[in-house]
Protein backbone atom coordinates (compact mmCIF):
# COMPACT_ATOMS: atom_id res chain seq x y z
CA UNK A 1 0.00 0.00 0.00
CA UNK A 2 1.33 3.30 -1.43
CA UNK A 3 1.11 6.29 0.78
CA UNK A 4 0.61 9.66 -1.00
CA UNK A 5 3.32 11.94 0.11
CA UNK A 6 1.86 16.11 0.94
CA UNK A 7 2.63 18.25 -2.30
CA UNK A 8 5.71 20.05 -2.01
CA UNK A 9 5.88 23.85 -2.09
CA UNK A 10 7.22 25.59 -4.87
CA UNK A 11 10.59 25.97 -5.56
CA UNK A 12 9.85 29.61 -5.90
CA UNK A 13 7.13 31.14 -3.98
CA UNK A 14 5.40 33.94 -4.73
CA UNK A 15 6.48 36.87 -3.11
CA UNK A 16 4.81 38.17 -0.47
CA UNK A 17 5.32 41.64 1.17
CA UNK A 18 5.41 41.48 5.03
CA UNK A 19 3.91 43.61 7.33
CA UNK A 20 4.63 42.27 11.21
CA UNK A 21 4.86 46.44 11.71
CA UNK A 22 2.54 47.63 9.13
CA UNK A 23 0.14 48.82 10.80
CA UNK A 24 2.26 50.47 13.47
CA UNK A 25 4.59 51.97 10.87
CA UNK A 26 1.40 53.97 8.78
CA UNK A 27 0.01 54.70 12.03
CA UNK A 28 2.95 56.52 13.36
CA UNK A 29 3.53 58.44 10.14
CA UNK A 30 -0.15 59.29 9.57
CA UNK A 31 0.16 60.72 13.04
CA UNK A 32 3.70 62.63 12.40
CA UNK A 33 1.66 64.43 9.76
CA UNK A 34 -1.01 65.24 11.43
CA UNK A 35 1.14 66.80 14.56
CA UNK A 36 3.69 68.42 11.91
CA UNK A 37 0.71 70.20 10.92
CA UNK A 38 -1.35 71.50 13.19
CA UNK A 39 2.46 72.72 14.76
CA UNK A 40 3.33 74.48 11.50
CA UNK A 41 -0.94 75.65 11.23
CA UNK A 42 -1.14 76.59 15.26
CA UNK A 43 2.69 78.37 15.82
CA UNK A 44 1.61 81.98 14.37
CA UNK A 45 -2.35 81.72 15.52
CA UNK A 46 -1.48 80.99 18.98
CA UNK A 47 0.86 83.80 19.99
CA UNK A 48 -1.11 86.11 18.10
CA UNK A 49 -4.37 85.37 19.97
CA UNK A 50 -2.77 85.02 23.03
CA UNK A 51 -0.68 88.54 23.11
CA UNK A 52 -4.17 90.21 21.80
CA UNK A 53 -5.31 89.38 25.55
CA UNK A 54 -2.26 90.08 27.04
CA UNK A 55 -1.86 93.70 28.75
CA UNK A 56 1.57 93.26 27.67
CA UNK A 57 4.25 91.62 25.76
CA UNK A 58 4.60 88.40 25.26
CA UNK A 59 8.39 88.67 26.66
CA UNK A 60 7.47 89.82 29.88
CA UNK A 61 6.25 88.24 32.77
CA UNK A 62 3.43 88.94 34.92
CA UNK A 63 1.03 89.47 32.06
CA UNK A 64 -2.51 89.88 32.65
CA UNK A 65 -5.59 88.56 30.36
CA UNK A 66 -8.73 90.97 29.99
CA UNK A 67 -9.93 93.03 26.60
CA UNK A 68 -8.26 96.15 26.85
CA UNK A 69 -6.18 95.55 23.72
CA UNK A 70 -9.14 95.29 21.88
CA UNK A 71 -10.94 98.33 23.95
CA UNK A 72 -7.85 100.79 22.82
CA UNK A 73 -7.40 99.19 18.83
CA UNK A 74 -10.94 100.99 18.65
CA UNK A 75 -10.61 104.23 20.34
CA UNK A 76 -7.40 105.00 20.44
CA UNK A 77 -5.29 103.64 17.42
CA UNK A 78 -7.34 104.86 13.97
CA UNK A 79 -8.90 101.13 13.52
CA UNK A 80 -11.78 102.31 12.51
CA UNK A 81 -10.71 104.52 9.32
CA UNK A 82 -8.60 101.81 8.35
CA UNK A 83 -11.84 99.08 9.03
CA UNK A 84 -13.57 101.52 6.17
CA UNK A 85 -10.09 101.84 3.64
CA UNK A 86 -10.25 98.09 3.74
CA UNK A 87 -13.40 97.90 3.01
CA UNK A 88 -13.96 100.32 0.12
CA UNK A 89 -10.57 99.33 -1.47
CA UNK A 90 -11.55 95.35 -1.08
CA UNK A 91 -15.07 95.99 -2.35
CA UNK A 92 -13.76 98.15 -5.34
CA UNK A 93 -11.03 95.83 -6.42
CA UNK A 94 -13.68 92.94 -6.41
CA UNK A 95 -15.92 94.64 -8.69
CA UNK A 96 -13.23 96.30 -11.32
CA UNK A 97 -12.26 92.49 -11.45
CA UNK A 98 -15.48 90.75 -12.22
CA UNK A 99 -15.72 93.50 -14.60
CA UNK A 100 -12.29 92.91 -16.00
CA UNK A 101 -12.06 89.58 -16.19
CA UNK A 102 -16.34 87.90 -16.72
CA UNK A 103 -16.82 89.54 -19.94
CA UNK A 104 -13.27 88.26 -21.61
CA UNK A 105 -14.23 84.97 -19.99
CA UNK A 106 -17.31 85.01 -21.89
CA UNK A 107 -15.91 86.22 -25.10
CA UNK A 108 -12.97 84.03 -25.63
CA UNK A 109 -14.48 80.92 -24.39
CA UNK A 110 -17.44 81.13 -26.02
CA UNK A 111 -17.51 83.48 -28.92
CA UNK A 112 -15.18 83.37 -32.09
CA UNK A 113 -12.54 86.22 -31.11
CA UNK A 114 -9.98 86.59 -33.55
CA UNK A 115 -6.57 85.82 -31.20
CA UNK A 116 -8.27 84.07 -29.15
CA UNK A 117 -5.45 81.35 -27.90
CA UNK A 118 -3.30 84.55 -27.34
CA UNK A 119 -5.48 86.61 -25.33
CA UNK A 120 -6.07 83.25 -23.19
CA UNK A 121 -2.20 82.66 -22.73
CA UNK A 122 -1.97 86.47 -21.66
CA UNK A 123 -4.04 86.22 -18.63
CA UNK A 124 -1.97 83.40 -16.97
CA UNK A 125 1.31 86.00 -16.27
CA UNK A 126 -0.01 87.06 -12.94
CA UNK A 127 0.35 83.75 -11.76
CA UNK A 128 4.49 84.08 -12.09
CA UNK A 129 4.80 88.13 -11.60
CA UNK A 130 4.90 89.08 -7.96
CA UNK A 131 2.30 91.72 -7.16
CA UNK A 132 5.04 93.94 -5.88
CA UNK A 133 7.09 94.12 -8.95
CA UNK A 134 3.59 94.65 -10.44
CA UNK A 135 2.73 97.83 -8.51
CA UNK A 136 6.58 99.11 -9.32
CA UNK A 137 5.93 99.04 -13.01
CA UNK A 138 2.66 100.96 -12.18
CA UNK A 139 4.22 103.57 -10.22
CA UNK A 140 7.08 103.61 -12.55
CA UNK A 141 4.50 104.22 -15.53
CA UNK A 142 1.37 105.74 -14.46
CA UNK A 143 2.38 107.25 -10.91
CA UNK A 144 2.67 111.23 -10.30
CA UNK A 145 5.97 110.80 -11.99
CA UNK A 146 5.53 107.90 -14.73
CA UNK A 147 6.23 107.84 -17.99
CA UNK A 148 2.91 107.79 -19.06
CA UNK A 149 1.51 110.80 -17.07
CA UNK A 150 4.46 113.36 -18.19
CA UNK A 151 3.46 112.60 -21.17
CA UNK A 152 -0.43 112.67 -20.49
CA UNK A 153 -0.18 115.98 -18.44
CA UNK A 154 1.81 117.84 -21.28
CA UNK A 155 -0.95 116.92 -23.80
CA UNK A 156 -3.86 117.68 -21.71
CA UNK A 157 -2.40 120.14 -18.76
CA UNK A 158 -3.53 117.86 -16.19
CA UNK A 159 -3.51 114.13 -15.14
CA UNK A 160 -7.18 112.64 -15.23
CA UNK A 161 -5.83 109.67 -12.52
CA UNK A 162 -4.48 109.32 -9.13
CA UNK A 163 -2.59 106.25 -8.72
CA UNK A 164 -2.07 107.33 -4.63
CA UNK A 165 -5.65 107.36 -3.53
CA UNK A 166 -8.03 104.06 -3.05
CA UNK A 167 -9.71 103.64 -6.57
CA UNK A 168 -5.86 103.38 -7.62
CA UNK A 169 -4.67 101.36 -5.64
CA UNK A 170 -7.90 99.13 -6.22
CA UNK A 171 -7.14 99.17 -10.30
CA UNK A 172 -4.38 98.31 -9.90
CA UNK A 173 -4.28 94.90 -7.63
CA UNK A 174 -7.77 94.33 -10.25
CA UNK A 175 -5.25 93.67 -12.93
CA UNK A 176 -3.19 91.64 -10.52
CA UNK A 177 -6.50 89.44 -9.39
CA UNK A 178 -8.43 89.50 -12.43
CA UNK A 179 -6.65 86.29 -14.37
CA UNK A 180 -8.06 84.40 -10.97
CA UNK A 181 -11.66 85.15 -11.82
CA UNK A 182 -10.86 84.17 -15.37
CA UNK A 183 -9.50 81.26 -14.69
CA UNK A 184 -13.06 80.02 -12.64
CA UNK A 185 -15.26 81.70 -15.23
CA UNK A 186 -13.66 80.54 -17.89
CA UNK A 187 -12.99 76.69 -16.90
CA UNK A 188 -16.94 76.32 -15.99
CA UNK A 189 -17.57 77.14 -19.42
CA UNK A 190 -15.18 74.84 -20.89
CA UNK A 191 -16.83 72.27 -18.81
CA UNK A 192 -20.37 73.43 -18.78
CA UNK A 193 -22.93 71.33 -21.00
CA UNK A 194 -23.55 73.95 -24.39
CA UNK A 195 -27.39 71.97 -25.16
CA UNK A 196 -28.80 75.41 -23.44
CA UNK A 197 -27.05 77.36 -25.77
CA UNK A 198 -28.14 75.22 -28.79
CA UNK A 199 -31.85 75.39 -28.21
CA UNK A 200 -31.87 79.10 -27.65
CA UNK A 201 -30.15 79.32 -30.80
CA UNK A 202 -32.93 76.69 -32.63
CA UNK A 203 -35.24 79.14 -30.82
CA UNK A 204 -33.61 81.87 -32.94
CA UNK A 205 -32.20 83.50 -29.82
CA UNK A 206 -29.19 85.84 -30.82
CA UNK A 207 -25.88 85.77 -29.86
CA UNK A 208 -26.75 88.59 -27.17
CA UNK A 209 -29.53 87.40 -25.90
CA UNK A 210 -27.81 83.55 -25.61
CA UNK A 211 -24.83 85.27 -23.52
CA UNK A 212 -26.97 87.49 -20.98
CA UNK A 213 -30.14 84.60 -20.69
CA UNK A 214 -28.04 81.43 -20.80
CA UNK A 215 -24.24 81.92 -20.07
CA UNK A 216 -24.07 84.57 -17.63
CA UNK A 217 -26.81 82.64 -15.40
CA UNK A 218 -24.40 79.82 -15.39
CA UNK A 219 -21.18 82.10 -14.47
CA UNK A 220 -23.01 82.76 -10.91
CA UNK A 221 -21.36 79.66 -8.68
CA UNK A 222 -17.67 80.48 -10.36
CA UNK A 223 -18.55 84.25 -9.89
CA UNK A 224 -19.39 84.33 -6.25
CA UNK A 225 -16.61 81.51 -5.70
CA UNK A 226 -13.96 83.93 -6.81
CA UNK A 227 -15.32 87.18 -5.81
CA UNK A 228 -15.13 85.88 -1.89
CA UNK A 229 -11.60 84.98 -2.94
CA UNK A 230 -10.67 88.23 -4.01
CA UNK A 231 -12.55 89.67 -1.36
CA UNK A 232 -9.89 87.63 0.78
CA UNK A 233 -6.74 88.15 -0.87
CA UNK A 234 -7.16 92.22 -1.30
CA UNK A 235 -7.69 92.18 2.76
CA UNK A 236 -4.45 90.62 3.06
CA UNK A 237 -2.23 91.97 0.26
CA UNK A 238 0.81 94.36 1.30
CA UNK A 239 2.44 95.60 -1.42
CA UNK A 240 -0.17 97.69 -3.64
CA UNK A 241 -1.47 99.03 -0.28
CA UNK A 242 2.10 99.61 1.22
CA UNK A 243 3.55 101.55 -2.01
CA UNK A 244 0.21 103.77 -3.05
CA UNK A 245 -1.19 104.05 0.10
CA UNK A 246 1.58 104.69 2.55
CA UNK A 247 2.50 107.94 1.08
CA UNK A 248 -0.60 109.89 1.23
CA UNK A 249 -1.40 108.03 4.21
CA UNK A 250 -4.25 105.83 3.21
CA UNK A 251 -4.04 102.92 6.08
CA UNK A 252 -5.72 99.21 5.38
CA UNK A 253 -5.00 95.95 7.54
CA UNK A 254 -1.96 94.91 6.37
CA UNK A 255 -0.10 98.37 6.30
CA UNK A 256 -1.56 99.03 9.59
CA UNK A 257 0.26 96.13 11.14
CA UNK A 258 3.43 97.09 8.78
CA UNK A 259 3.25 100.61 10.41
CA UNK A 260 2.69 99.80 13.91
CA UNK A 261 4.91 96.74 13.94
CA UNK A 262 7.86 97.48 12.19
CA UNK A 263 7.67 100.93 11.45
CA UNK A 264 7.10 101.91 15.37
CA UNK A 265 10.17 102.75 17.40
CA UNK A 266 8.13 101.50 20.34
CA UNK A 267 5.29 98.86 19.45
CA UNK A 268 2.20 98.74 21.32
CA UNK A 269 2.18 94.54 20.87
CA UNK A 270 -1.32 94.19 22.41
CA UNK A 271 -2.88 96.35 20.08
CA UNK A 272 -0.88 94.70 17.46
CA UNK A 273 -2.30 91.51 18.41
CA UNK A 274 -5.77 92.19 18.69
CA UNK A 275 -5.19 93.58 15.47
CA UNK A 276 -4.11 90.62 13.68
CA UNK A 277 -6.85 88.73 15.49
CA UNK A 278 -9.57 90.34 13.91
CA UNK A 279 -7.74 90.08 10.16
CA UNK A 280 -7.34 86.34 10.92
CA UNK A 281 -10.98 85.81 12.14
CA UNK A 282 -12.34 87.94 8.71
CA UNK A 283 -9.76 85.84 6.26
CA UNK A 284 -11.22 82.70 8.77
CA UNK A 285 -14.68 83.48 8.04
CA UNK A 286 -14.49 84.66 4.20
CA UNK A 287 -12.18 81.22 3.19
CA UNK A 288 -15.10 79.42 5.05
CA UNK A 289 -17.41 80.76 3.14
CA UNK A 290 -15.84 79.76 0.43
CA UNK A 291 -15.76 76.61 1.34
CA UNK A 292 -19.46 76.39 2.31
CA UNK A 293 -20.66 77.74 -1.34
CA UNK A 294 -18.12 75.40 -3.34
CA UNK A 295 -19.74 72.28 -1.12
CA UNK A 296 -23.49 73.80 -2.80
CA UNK A 297 -22.16 74.53 -5.85
CA UNK A 298 -24.06 71.13 -7.35
CA UNK A 299 -27.40 72.92 -6.75
CA UNK A 300 -26.67 75.34 -9.57
CA UNK A 301 -26.03 72.28 -12.30
CA UNK A 302 -28.72 72.42 -14.18
CA UNK A 303 -27.58 69.98 -17.67
CA UNK A 304 -26.64 66.28 -17.24
CA UNK A 305 -26.10 63.61 -19.68
CA UNK A 306 -23.50 63.78 -22.47
CA UNK A 307 -22.65 67.40 -23.06
CA UNK A 308 -22.98 68.68 -26.70
CA UNK A 309 -20.16 70.33 -28.20
CA UNK A 310 -20.43 74.38 -27.54
CA UNK A 311 -20.43 76.16 -30.97
CA UNK A 312 -19.04 79.46 -30.46
CA UNK A 313 -21.30 82.68 -31.21
CA UNK A 314 -20.57 85.62 -33.57
CA UNK A 315 -20.87 88.65 -32.11
CA UNK A 316 -20.32 90.28 -35.14
CA UNK A 317 -18.80 94.09 -35.44
CA UNK A 318 -18.92 94.00 -31.31
CA UNK A 319 -16.07 90.77 -32.01
CA UNK A 320 -14.10 93.70 -32.89
CA UNK A 321 -14.91 95.60 -29.91
CA UNK A 322 -13.45 92.92 -27.67
CA UNK A 323 -11.04 92.31 -29.18
CA UNK A 324 -9.17 95.71 -28.48
CA UNK A 325 -10.69 95.80 -24.95
CA UNK A 326 -9.29 92.55 -24.04
CA UNK A 327 -5.98 94.12 -25.81
CA UNK A 328 -5.74 97.33 -24.05
CA UNK A 329 -6.44 95.54 -20.75
CA UNK A 330 -3.30 92.99 -21.33
CA UNK A 331 -1.18 95.42 -23.07
CA UNK A 332 -1.49 98.83 -20.79
CA UNK A 333 -2.27 96.53 -17.28
CA UNK A 334 0.59 94.53 -17.98
CA UNK A 335 2.79 94.85 -20.68
CA UNK A 336 3.41 98.39 -20.37
CA UNK A 337 4.24 98.90 -16.89
CA UNK A 338 6.49 95.13 -16.94
CA UNK A 339 8.13 96.64 -20.06
CA UNK A 340 8.49 100.10 -18.50
CA UNK A 341 10.07 99.01 -15.42
CA UNK A 342 12.83 96.64 -17.53
CA UNK A 343 13.45 99.93 -19.45
CA UNK A 344 14.49 101.62 -16.30
CA UNK A 345 16.89 98.72 -15.52
CA UNK A 346 18.67 99.99 -18.13
CA UNK A 347 18.63 103.58 -18.10
CA UNK A 348 19.89 106.39 -15.73
CA UNK A 349 16.21 109.05 -16.73
CA UNK A 350 13.45 107.24 -17.59
CA UNK A 351 10.95 110.65 -19.23
CA UNK A 352 9.28 111.34 -21.77
CA UNK A 353 10.86 114.42 -21.83
CA UNK A 354 13.91 113.51 -22.68
CA UNK A 355 14.62 109.91 -24.56
CA UNK A 356 15.89 107.32 -22.89
CA UNK A 357 17.69 105.81 -25.63
CA UNK A 358 20.37 108.67 -24.29
CA UNK A 359 20.79 107.59 -21.04
CA UNK A 360 21.17 103.99 -21.28
CA UNK A 361 23.19 102.43 -19.27
CA UNK A 362 24.36 99.47 -16.71
CA UNK A 363 25.04 100.87 -13.57
CA UNK A 364 21.93 99.77 -12.40
CA UNK A 365 22.96 96.03 -12.51
CA UNK A 366 26.33 96.76 -12.32
CA UNK A 367 25.45 98.07 -8.79
CA UNK A 368 23.06 94.72 -7.91
CA UNK A 369 26.26 92.32 -9.31
CA UNK A 370 28.92 94.96 -7.37
CA UNK A 371 27.29 95.17 -3.35
CA UNK A 372 27.65 91.52 -2.33
CA UNK A 373 24.93 92.16 0.07
CA UNK A 374 22.35 92.87 -2.88
CA UNK A 375 23.64 89.73 -4.74
CA UNK A 376 22.95 87.58 -1.42
CA UNK A 377 19.15 88.41 -1.65
CA UNK A 378 18.85 86.69 -4.70
CA UNK A 379 20.94 83.43 -3.70
CA UNK A 380 18.84 83.85 -0.39
CA UNK A 381 15.47 83.94 -2.52
CA UNK A 382 17.07 80.86 -5.02
CA UNK A 383 17.79 78.79 -1.86
CA UNK A 384 14.57 79.40 -0.36
CA UNK A 385 12.14 78.66 -3.06
CA UNK A 386 14.49 75.43 -3.73
CA UNK A 387 14.25 74.06 -0.62
CA UNK A 388 10.89 75.07 0.60
CA UNK A 389 9.35 73.72 -2.76
CA UNK A 390 11.11 70.01 -2.50
CA UNK A 391 10.05 70.21 1.14
CA UNK A 392 6.43 72.15 0.81
CA UNK A 393 5.92 69.35 -2.43
CA UNK A 394 7.10 66.49 -0.47
CA UNK A 395 5.04 67.34 2.91
CA UNK A 396 1.65 67.54 0.56
CA UNK A 397 2.36 64.60 -0.94
CA UNK A 398 2.19 62.75 2.25
CA UNK A 399 -0.52 64.79 3.19
CA UNK A 400 -2.56 64.13 0.17
CA UNK A 401 -2.08 60.20 0.92
CA UNK A 402 -3.79 60.31 4.45
CA UNK A 403 -5.82 62.84 3.87
CA UNK A 404 -7.62 61.27 1.00
CA UNK A 405 -6.09 57.57 0.57
CA UNK A 406 -6.08 56.35 4.03
CA UNK A 407 -7.92 54.87 6.94
CA UNK A 408 -6.79 57.57 9.27
CA UNK A 409 -9.19 58.50 11.85
CA UNK A 410 -8.19 62.19 11.50
CA UNK A 411 -7.95 62.49 7.90
CA UNK A 412 -10.17 65.21 7.13
CA UNK A 413 -8.22 67.05 9.94
CA UNK A 414 -5.64 66.52 7.87
CA UNK A 415 -6.81 67.85 4.90
CA UNK A 416 -8.37 71.09 6.88
CA UNK A 417 -5.05 71.51 8.44
CA UNK A 418 -3.50 71.48 4.98
CA UNK A 419 -5.70 74.02 3.31
CA UNK A 420 -5.98 76.41 6.57
CA UNK A 421 -3.00 78.61 5.79
CA UNK A 422 -4.84 79.78 2.22
CA UNK A 423 -7.05 81.81 5.45
CA UNK A 424 -3.65 83.56 7.32
CA UNK A 425 -2.66 87.06 5.55
CA UNK A 426 1.79 86.64 5.02
CA UNK A 427 2.57 89.69 7.38
CA UNK A 428 0.15 87.82 10.43
CA UNK A 429 2.57 84.57 9.46
CA UNK A 430 5.44 86.56 10.21
CA UNK A 431 4.08 88.11 13.47
CA UNK A 432 2.88 85.10 14.66
CA UNK A 433 5.70 83.42 13.70
CA UNK A 434 8.20 85.80 15.15
CA UNK A 435 6.51 85.13 18.58
CA UNK A 436 6.72 81.26 18.47
CA UNK A 437 10.14 81.34 17.63
CA UNK A 438 11.03 83.79 20.47
CA UNK A 439 9.52 81.03 23.15
CA UNK A 440 10.22 78.06 21.46
CA UNK A 441 11.84 75.17 22.82
CA UNK A 442 15.32 74.12 23.90
CA UNK A 443 16.63 77.66 22.40
CA UNK A 444 15.34 76.37 18.90
CA UNK A 445 13.94 79.45 18.58
CA UNK A 446 17.09 81.06 18.84
CA UNK A 447 18.52 79.27 16.13
CA UNK A 448 16.21 79.91 13.57
CA UNK A 449 15.24 83.28 14.24
CA UNK A 450 16.60 85.33 11.43
CA UNK A 451 17.73 83.54 8.98
CA UNK A 452 16.52 81.08 6.38
CA UNK A 453 15.17 78.51 7.70
CA UNK A 454 12.57 80.91 9.31
CA UNK A 455 12.01 82.36 5.55
CA UNK A 456 11.32 78.66 4.78
CA UNK A 457 8.91 78.05 6.98
CA UNK A 458 6.58 81.38 7.14
CA UNK A 459 7.27 80.71 3.07
CA UNK A 460 6.42 77.45 3.20
CA UNK A 461 3.49 77.44 5.59
CA UNK A 462 1.72 80.03 2.65
CA UNK A 463 2.55 77.85 -0.22
CA UNK A 464 1.45 74.53 1.43
CA UNK A 465 -2.33 74.54 0.15
CA UNK A 466 -1.32 75.77 -3.55
CA UNK A 467 0.86 72.20 -3.18
CA UNK A 468 -1.85 70.31 -2.04
CA UNK A 469 -4.42 71.50 -4.14
CA UNK A 470 -2.29 70.57 -6.94
CA UNK A 471 -1.43 66.91 -6.35
CA UNK A 472 -4.64 65.91 -4.96
CA UNK A 473 -6.57 66.08 -8.21
CA UNK A 474 -4.67 63.92 -9.60
CA UNK A 475 -4.72 61.14 -6.03
CA UNK A 476 -8.74 61.32 -7.59
CA UNK A 477 -8.05 59.65 -10.90
CA UNK A 478 -6.47 56.75 -9.64
CA UNK A 479 -8.31 54.19 -9.40
CA UNK A 480 -8.58 52.27 -5.13
CA UNK A 481 -8.48 49.16 -7.15
CA UNK A 482 -4.44 49.81 -7.46
CA UNK A 483 -4.72 50.02 -3.31
CA UNK A 484 -6.69 47.11 -3.23
CA UNK A 485 -4.32 44.84 -5.42
CA UNK A 486 -1.94 45.62 -3.08
CA UNK A 487 -3.37 45.10 0.16
CA UNK A 488 -4.36 41.67 -1.14
CA UNK A 489 -0.67 40.84 -2.01
CA UNK A 490 0.08 41.83 1.62
CA UNK A 491 1.72 45.12 1.32
CA UNK A 492 0.77 47.35 4.14
CA UNK A 493 -0.33 51.80 3.50
CA UNK A 494 3.72 53.00 3.53
CA UNK A 495 4.57 49.99 0.92
CA UNK A 496 1.16 50.47 -1.49
CA UNK A 497 1.87 54.47 -1.31
CA UNK A 498 6.04 54.17 -1.78
CA UNK A 499 6.21 51.30 -4.42
CA UNK A 500 2.84 52.10 -6.61
CA UNK A 501 1.04 55.55 -5.80
CA UNK A 502 3.98 57.42 -5.97
CA UNK A 503 5.47 56.38 -8.93
CA UNK A 504 2.49 57.66 -10.93
CA UNK A 505 2.14 60.61 -8.77
CA UNK A 506 5.62 61.86 -10.47
CA UNK A 507 3.61 64.75 -12.86
CA UNK A 508 1.38 65.71 -10.22
CA UNK A 509 4.49 65.97 -8.05
CA UNK A 510 6.50 67.86 -10.37
CA UNK A 511 3.79 70.26 -11.61
CA UNK A 512 3.69 71.23 -7.47
CA UNK A 513 7.44 71.86 -7.49
CA UNK A 514 6.80 74.17 -10.25
CA UNK A 515 3.82 75.97 -8.34
CA UNK A 516 5.29 76.40 -5.25
CA UNK A 517 8.93 77.31 -6.88
CA UNK A 518 7.26 80.25 -8.21
CA UNK A 519 5.29 80.83 -5.44
CA UNK A 520 7.96 80.84 -3.20
CA UNK A 521 9.97 82.97 -5.51
CA UNK A 522 7.67 85.74 -5.52
CA UNK A 523 6.38 85.85 -1.62
CA UNK A 524 7.84 88.39 0.65
CA UNK A 525 5.33 89.38 3.06
CA UNK A 526 6.50 87.08 6.39
CA UNK A 527 10.11 88.45 5.71
CA UNK A 528 9.37 91.94 6.16
CA UNK A 529 8.87 90.17 10.12
CA UNK A 530 10.85 87.39 9.85
CA UNK A 531 14.08 88.30 8.29
CA UNK A 532 16.91 90.05 9.17
CA UNK A 533 20.19 91.97 6.97
CA UNK A 534 21.83 88.20 6.17
CA UNK A 535 18.63 86.64 5.15
CA UNK A 536 17.18 89.67 2.96
CA UNK A 537 15.66 88.33 -0.42
CA UNK A 538 14.91 90.12 -3.60
CA UNK A 539 11.29 91.67 -2.36
CA UNK A 540 12.66 92.75 1.00
CA UNK A 541 15.73 94.68 -0.77
CA UNK A 542 13.52 95.95 -3.51
CA UNK A 543 11.40 97.58 -0.95
CA UNK A 544 14.54 98.78 1.01
CA UNK A 545 16.06 99.90 -2.17
CA UNK A 546 12.38 101.76 -2.96
CA UNK A 547 12.82 103.78 0.38
CA UNK A 548 15.92 104.98 -0.53
CA UNK A 549 14.72 106.18 -3.65
CA UNK A 550 17.03 104.18 -5.95
CA UNK A 551 14.39 103.35 -8.30
CA UNK A 552 16.81 102.34 -10.89
CA UNK A 553 18.57 99.12 -8.80
CA UNK A 554 14.64 98.14 -8.11
CA UNK A 555 14.21 98.10 -11.55
CA UNK A 556 17.08 96.05 -11.67
CA UNK A 557 16.05 93.47 -9.24
CA UNK A 558 12.73 93.26 -10.07
CA UNK A 559 13.56 92.68 -14.18
CA UNK A 560 16.15 90.07 -12.62
CA UNK A 561 13.77 87.86 -10.60
CA UNK A 562 11.00 88.22 -13.80
CA UNK A 563 13.79 86.75 -16.22
CA UNK A 564 14.86 83.86 -12.86
CA UNK A 565 10.46 82.98 -13.40
CA UNK A 566 10.33 82.78 -16.72
CA UNK A 567 13.62 80.75 -17.66
CA UNK A 568 12.59 78.18 -14.36
CA UNK A 569 8.60 77.89 -15.38
CA UNK A 570 10.25 77.61 -19.16
CA UNK A 571 12.85 74.87 -18.40
CA UNK A 572 10.37 73.17 -16.21
CA UNK A 573 7.63 73.30 -19.58
CA UNK A 574 10.21 72.02 -21.63
CA UNK A 575 11.23 68.95 -19.05
CA UNK A 576 8.06 67.83 -18.41
CA UNK A 577 6.77 68.13 -22.30
CA UNK A 578 9.75 65.94 -23.17
CA UNK A 579 8.95 63.58 -20.39
CA UNK A 580 5.61 63.02 -21.49
CA UNK A 581 6.39 62.79 -25.40
CA UNK A 582 8.43 60.04 -24.09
Amino acid sequence: MTTLSPPRPPAHPPPRYRRPLGLARESWLQYAVLLLLAALVLAPVVPTLYQSFLDRPLYEAGGVLGAGNYVRLFTEAGFGRVVLNTALFAGLTTVLSLLIAVPMAVVVVRTKLPGGRVFAAAMQWPFFISSLILGFGWITMYGPAGFVSVEVRRLLGFLPWNLYSIPGMALTEAVALAPIVYTFCAGALRQSDASLEAAAQVCGAGPLRILRSVILPLLRPPVVYSSILVVSMSVETLSVPLLFGQPVRIDVFSTFLYRNGLQSINPDYGVLGAASAIILLVTVSLVALQAKLLKNAQRFVSVRGKATRPRPLDLGRLKWISMAAIAFYVVMGALVPIGGLVFRSFTQVFTPLQSPFKTLTGDNYERIFTYPVYVQSIVNSLLVAAIGAVLVSALSLVAVMVARRSTFRFARAVEYLALAPQAMPGIIVGIGLFWALAFAPFGLGTLIQGTLWALIIGFGLRALPSGFGSISPSIMQIGRELDNAARVSGADWVRTFTRILAALLRPAFAGALILTFVTLLKEYSPAVFLGSADSNIIGTTMLELWVQGNTGSVAALASLQIAITATFVGLAGLLLKGRKDA
